[in-house]
């Protein structure tokens, strides 16, 4: 396997780096044309795939930006670019690169990214919970699973209603209830499986996570370099050195189990493995890695404005939408036993 970027997933990474050096918001992701990266070209876009999405992924979570970039750009639009026809994107797209947030209904209650969700679809009804929906309040169109299809409305419409949820990182995020709305045919994504928007969801939250794990682990190795204690970088020390050498190994498997799903997701091959994996190492070693960094960073790891914390808390939501590390062990599990 070749781990090269392509030019096209370069030049995505430099563009995303470019902006966020000089304004880290998501309307500075805007102006850039970032958002606009997966629009079809017939839209004005630039009509690029899911490795380039999921480089701009990994490149905004390396800047530790909170905003509704995952939603929108990693779990809203790759599933529609993959299972939404020509007109539906249309529909969908239009609003993308002039800011328009999308994004993506999938845990329930109790549940984490379900392939039997107890949300009903029947008779062009939908009814239901959905929790855990980022940026509901703002966005334009939001994907929801269901026992029977997979569809797209509008979180305005009349029988939505959302209530606001606590987030570690301040994000938005939202419990969405429907109640009998009713959902016209031109919106039910025609041949679109649950299983596989969860599995193009779980590898947007792999890119991202593998940019945040990687953004902290620089933001640490910097501090520590720069420190001093006895009169020495405290970098130089050997309990130090150590500490980031896990943080470094966490960095790497995160990344490499990321990149292996993109791939394989690219291609069209099976993924399920890789995505199980993926999931458990995302919710079994970012948090750990992420208490080594604070622990690094001494006092200035709690203070809410060093960037430190908006690595942290990004990581503990991120591991409650996936369920938890006995969750995903026990998917890891599940797979083992039925080979």
């Amino acid at each position: 396997m070749d781990f090269t970027p392509e030019p096209a997933q370069q030049a995505v990474a430099d563009v995303v780096t470019s902006v966020l050096d000089r304004d880290l918001s998501f309307d500075a992701l805007v102006a850039g044309g970032v958002t606009a990266l997966a629009v079809p070209e017939r839209l004005g876009g630039d009509g690029v795939g899911l490795p380039e999405v999921a480089t701009a992924l990994t490149e905004i979570g390396r800047h530790g930006l909170i905003s509704p970039a995952l939603a929108t750009l990693g779990l809203a639009t790759v599933p529609l670019l993959d299972m939404a026809s020509d007109e539906q994107q249309d529909r969908y797209f239009g609003g993308l690169p002039n800011g328009s947030i999308l994004t993506a209904a999938l845990n329930e209650p109790g549940t984490a990214l379900p392939e039997r969700p107890a949300t009903t679809f029947v008779h062009s009804r939908l009814s239901g919970a959905k929790a855990g929906v980022g940026y509901a309040e703002n966005a334009e169109w939001m994907i929801v699973t269901t026992d029977s299809a997979v569809v797209v409305v509008s979180p305005k419409a009349d029988g939505v209603q959302l209530i606001k949820t606590p987030t570690s990182n301040g994000s938005e995020e939202y419990v969405v209830t429907f109640s009998d709305l009713e959902v016209p045919e031109e919106d039910v994504l025609t041949g679109a499986s649950v299983q596989r928007v969860n599995q193009l969801a779980l590898a947007a939250l792999g890119a991202f996570t593998a940019g945040l794990v990687a953004g902290a682990l620089r933001l640490t190795a910097d501090y520590v370099a720069h420190r001093h204690q006895f009169g020495k970088p405290l970098s130089t020390f050997q309990t130090v050195a150590a500490q980031l050498a896990e943080v470094y190994i966490a960095s790497r498997t995160i990344d490499l189990a990321s990149t292996s799903v993109i791939w394989r997701l690219a291609q069209g091959r099976d993924a399920d493995d890789d995505l199980d994996v993926l999931g458990y190492w995302i919710t079994s070693q970012a948090p750990p890695a992420m208490q080594i960094c604070h622990h690094l960073h001494g006092g200035m790891g709690m203070d809410i404005t060093y960037p430190m914390h908006r690595y942290y808390s990004t990581i503990k939501d991120l591991t409650r939408l996936l369920g938890g590390q006995s969750h995903r062990l026990d998917l890891v599990g599940a797979q083992c036993s039925s080979t």
